[in-house]
C-alpha cells in the first residue's frame, strides 16, 4: 500500500494505492484558492496543510493497514515561503494563476535579459520577499507546495523539491544541474532560502506526522505524475489532461535540452521524472482553457444543468452545422502564445440551436487538442502513435470522439480520472523496491477504453476560425514572456 497526496489547484486528494495500481480509499476535499482582485490569487497555506493531514488520516483509518510510502503530486510553480524557525508562512501563499509580477518579469527581460513568465515561483518569490515587512531579516524557506508538504509531514526536517518542479520555476538552470545564480542575483534571491533538490523518485525522510512513519519517496508535479500514471514512459508516449485548463506531456528522453525557453512551436522542455541521479526529459504544451469553457456554458450561459449534460445535448446534433467556436476565455497557449486572443463563435445562423453551439464548444476544445499534438510533434520530431488522456472532460464521449477525429488517431482513456495519483504511486513504489524499473508503468497501462477516429474535424476552418481570435486586445498580444 502506498499513500499519495495528490494537491491541485482546486481540490486536494488523499488516496492509498495498492500494488496493482487501484485505489482502495480516496478522500478528496475542495481546497479552492483566494481571488482577492483580479489577476491575484492566494491560498492560506497552513489551511492545506492541515485538509492533507485530516484527508491522508481518513484514508489511511479506511484501509485499515499500513503503507510502505508516501508519494506526493501537487500542482506546480505557487509560491510558499515560511520561517524556518517557526515553521510559520509568513503571508498567502502565491497560486500558480497570481498575476502581480507581470511588471517584474518584463522588467527581468529589458534589464537582465532574463526571460521570466508571471506563472512560475522565481518572481512570486522575489515580490513576497520584497513586500513583507522585514522578510529579508529573517530566516526564510522557500519552496513550492510538494516542499510546503514535505516539511509538514516531517515535522519541519526536510526542505527539499524534486526536479520536476523546480525546473518549471524559472530558478533553475537549463540542465536542472543546480540552482541558477544570474537569476539569483537579478532577482535579490538568497541562495539560503532555496530548498534542496532531490529526486522525484526516491525516499528523502520520514513522514513523522502520519501513523508508523512511512518513508517519503516521491516527490513530482502533477502533470509529470500523469504523464508516468499514464504509462508515458519511453519516448514518444504522449498524454494531456483535461482538467480547468489543459496539458500535453510527451516524454522525450535522457538529453538535456539547450535552452529551458519556448521552442518553435511553443512548447516548453520539462523534466518528466528523475531517479537514481538520472533525469528524463519531456516537452509540455499548454491549452490555458479546456474544461472552463464547459462550465461558462453552464454556470454563466446557461445552456447546460451540469458538465455531463453537455454530452446529451451535444450528442443530439450530428454536426455543428458550420459553427465554430474558439476556446481562448483566457488568451491562447501554445502554440502561439497570444494573451489578447479571446473567446470565438463562427458560423452561426437563424438555424443554430443550443445543440449547435454546446457541441462547437466541446469541438473547439479537440480542435485545440490537435493543435497541442502537431506543436510537440514539430518540436520534438516525436511521432505521437496514440494519445492517452485523463482529467474530468475524458468522462465526455462526445468530447472523446471529436479529439480522436481531431488528431485523427486511436485516444486511450485513463481508467482514473486523475493519473496523477497513480503516478506517484508508482514512482514511490519505484523508490522502495515494490517496482524495478519505470518501463514497468507503461506494461501496467490499461485504458478504461480506446476511441479510433471516426472521421475528422474541419482543420482548415478552424485554422480561420484562429486568425480571426488573435490579437482582440493588442496590449495583451504584445505580451511576451518567452
Amino acid at each position: 500500500m502506498i499513500l499519495v497526496l495528490d494537491i491541485g489547484t482546486t481540490t486536494l486528494r488523499a488516496a492509498v494505492v495498492d500494488d496493482d495500481l487501484a485505489i482502495v480509499a480516496l478522500s478528496a476535499v475542495a481546497s479552492p484558492p483566494d481571488t482577492p482582485m483580479p489577476g491575484l490569487v492566494e491560498f492560506d497555506a497552513t489551511a492545506m496543510a492541515r485538509l492533507a493531514l485530516e484527508a491522508a488520516h481518513n484514508v489511511l483509518a479506511r484501509a485499515q493497514e499500513p503503507v510502505e510510502a508516501v508519494g506526493i503530486t501537487t500542482q506546480q510553480a505557487s509560491t510558499v515561503v515560511w520561517d524556518r524557525r517557526t515553521g510559520e508562512p509568513i503571508a498567502p501563499a502565491l497560486g500558480w494563476q497570481d498575476l502581480r509580477t507581470v511588471i517584474e518579469c518584463i522588467t527581468a527581460k529589458a534589464e537582465h535579459g532574463i526571460a521570466l513568465a508571471p506563472n512560475q515561483s522565481a518572481t512570486k518569490l522575489a515580490w513576497l520577499l520584497d513586500h513583507v515587512d522585514g522578510a529579508r531579516d529573517r530566516d526564510l524557506c522557500f519552496g513550492t507546495v510538494e516542499s510546503w508538504l514535505a516539511w509538514t509531514l516531517s515535522g519541519g526536517e526536510l526542505h527539499v523539491t524534486d526536479h520536476t518542479n523546480a525546473a518549471v520555476g524559472g530558478l533553475l538552470l537549463p540542465d536542472a544541474s543546480g540552482w541558477n545564480d544570474r537569476v539569483l542575483d537579478a532577482l535579490g534571491i538568497p541562495a539560503a532560502v532555496l530548498p534542496q533538490l532531490v529526486d522525484s523518485s526516491g525516499v528523502v525522510g520520514t513522514a513523522t506526522a502520519l501513523p508508523g512513519a512511512p518513508p517519503i519517496a516521491a516527490l513530482v508535479g502533477d502533470q509529470q505524475g500523469s504523464l508516468v500514471g499514464q504509462g508515458c514512459v519511453r519516448p514518444g508516449r504522449a498524454k494531456i489532461t483535461f482538467g480547468t485548463g489543459a496539458m500535453l506531456d510527451i516524454c522525450r528522453g535522457g538529453e538535456a535540452p539547450a535552452s529551458a525557453q519556448r521552442d518553435e512551436h511553443g512548447t516548453f522542455p520539462i523534466v518528466a521524472w528523475s531517479h537514481d541521479g538520472q533525469l528524463t526529459w519531456g516537452v509540455e504544451a499548454i491549452m490555458l482553457s479546456a474544461g472552463t469553457n464547459v462550465e461558462w456554458l453552464r454556470d454563466d450561459l446557461g445552456l447546460i444543468a451540469t458538465s455531463a449534460e453537455s454530452h446529451d445535448v451535444a450528442s443530439s446534433v450530428p454536426s455543428t452545422e458550420g459553427v465554430v467556436y474558439v476556446p481562448a476565455l483566457l488568451g491562447l497557449g501554445t502554440p502561439s502564445w497570444d494573451f489578447g486572443a479571446r473567446g470565438s463563435l463562427f458560423g452561426v445562423t437563424r438555424g443554430t440551436t443550443r445543440a449547435h453551439v454546446v457541441r462547437a464548444v466541446l469541438e473547439g476544445v479537440a480542435q485545440r487538442g490537435a493543435d497541442l499534438v502537431e506543436s510537440a510533434e514539430a518540436d520534438t520530431g516525436l511521432t505521437i502513435e496514440s494519445l492517452r488522456i485523463d482529467g474530468g472532460m475524458s468522462a465526455n464521449p462526445t468530447f472523446v470522439q471529436a479529439l480522436a477525429n481531431a488528431v485523427g488517431r486511436p485516444v486511450e482513456i485513463s481508467p482514473v480520472a486523475e493519473a496523477t495519483t497513480l503516478g506517484a504511486a508508482f514512482l514511490a513504489g519505484l523508490a522502495v523496491g515494490r517496482w524495478s524499473d519505470i518501463a514497468e508503468a507503461d506494461r501496467a497501462w490499461q485504458p478504461q477504453r480506446v476511441v479510433e477516429p471516426a472521421g475528422a474535424l474541419d482543420r482548415v476552418a478552424w485554422g480561420k476560425a484562429l486568425e480571426r481570435s488573435a490579437a482582440w486586445i493588442p496590449e495583451l498580444s504584445a505580451l511576451d514572456f518567452s
